[in-house]
């Protein structure tokens, strides 16, 4: 093995990183260029299993994350046990982001109604649209293990956040989505609009097209509406992942756990809107069962690293209740949701 690959960054070796960013390029380009190469539209039982394959490769590594991780000692507060705690942190985090990753779901379907994307063409936006979030979450996520593990105390900030946006889901209901939801006036989209040749309509699956300028009749480079599309669903996962980055450095502060639970959350996006885009009204509850989830880890920022660590007035509370918790919560609302929308009948299409 070269040198180069067995330097360390972010605690891990270089030829992990690479490893993990390989396998995500095998299947971003099995789905695109094998499974989904030609437009057409994706139905539900494909997205599920898709969505089914992407889960149990997230299991897969999360056996991987036992087995065969090396966790650096500094990131764990138990020296003892590293791989359990590291595999509980995973699918913690991988849960939690699947978790928060649903709220994308509604607003993407907001996005691409407000574009009037034919259903044909909504697999590449999200494709492309994936590929930019994993991208984007490698900065936020870089940036923020830099500043959390040289500042611990900036969990601090991180636990009053999350309080703060557990609070205002439990109490507002749900009001607090709707500003991102006004396209119109989106700062973003009327950027996008000043400064680019938009034509009127979607022809065909390119971004971007050629064609005459009406005044000169010179070939001119035209964005479409899909590209603005995509540039809105850029936004919303910028949106999110203010509360997502938080949230996951709050579960672990292992940089490697943090990305890859991060990501495989984001590679079953796709198939989750297209799996329950048209149901997405059922599952009006899981927000509180989210909101109480960003509460608990929030509450344990304050106990484990304020009450535990500087005051040493309650025992540690160990990572495998936060999952259990999280099952619990989240599971709950999915079910309470389930059953309390039973009787309404399928909800329309986002």
């Amino acid at each position: 093995m070269p040198d180069f690959l067995t330097v360390e960054y972010a605690a891990q070796p270089l030829w992990l990183w690479f490893s993990f960013l390989s396998l995500i390029c095998v299947l971003l380009w099995v789905d695109l260029g094998l499974l989904n190469k030609k437009d057409g539209v994706v139905s539900a039982k494909k997205s599920a299993i898709m969505w089914a394959c992407f889960a149990s490769l997230a299991v897969a590594f999360g056996f991987y994350i036992y087995f065969g991780y090396q966790p650096d000692p500094q990131f764990y507060n138990d020296p003892t046990n590293l791989n359990q705690q590291a595999a509980v942190q995973f699918a913690t985090g991988y849960l939690l982001e699947t978790a928060l990753a649903f709220d994308n779901i509604f607003v993407i379907g907001m996005v691409f109604t407000f574009f009037a994307v034919p259903r044909e063409y909504q697999h590449r936006v999200l494709f492309w649209g994936i590929l930019g979030a994993i991208i984007f979450r490698g900065i936020f996520i870089s940036l923020g293990a830099a500043i959390v593990n040289e500042f611990t105390w900036v969990l601090f900030i991180f636990a009053a956040f999350l309080l703060y946006t557990g609070g205002k889901m439990l109490f507002s209901g749900g009001d607090e989505d709707e500003p991102e939801l006004n396209l119109h006036n989106n700062p973003v989209f009327k950027f996008l609009k000043k400064r680019l040749r938009v034509t009127d309509e979607i022809t065909n699956h390119n971004f971007v097209v050629r064609k005459p300028d009406p005044l000169t009749g010179k070939m001119t480079r035209y964005a479409t509406p899909l590209l603005l599309a995509l540039l809105m669903v850029e936004t919303v996962d910028i949106i999110f992942a203010v509360d997502s980055v938080p949230a996951i450095f709050a579960v672990t502060r292992d940089p490697f756990i943090v990305y890859t639970s991060n990501i495989f959350a984001i590679l079953g996006l796709r198939s989750m809107y297209f799996m329950l885009s048209a149901a997405v009204e059922r599952f009006k509850y899981l927000k509180y069962g989210l909101a109480a989830v960003l509460v608990l880890i929030g509450i344990k920022i304050f106990w484990n690293f304020l009450l535990y660590k500087e005051l040493h007035i309650v025992p540690y509370l160990e990572a495998h209740w936060s999952l259990m918790l999280t099952i619990a919560l989240l599971g709950g609302s999915i079910l309470f949701s389930l059953w309390k929308t039973s009787g309404k009948g399928p909800a329309h299409e986002v």
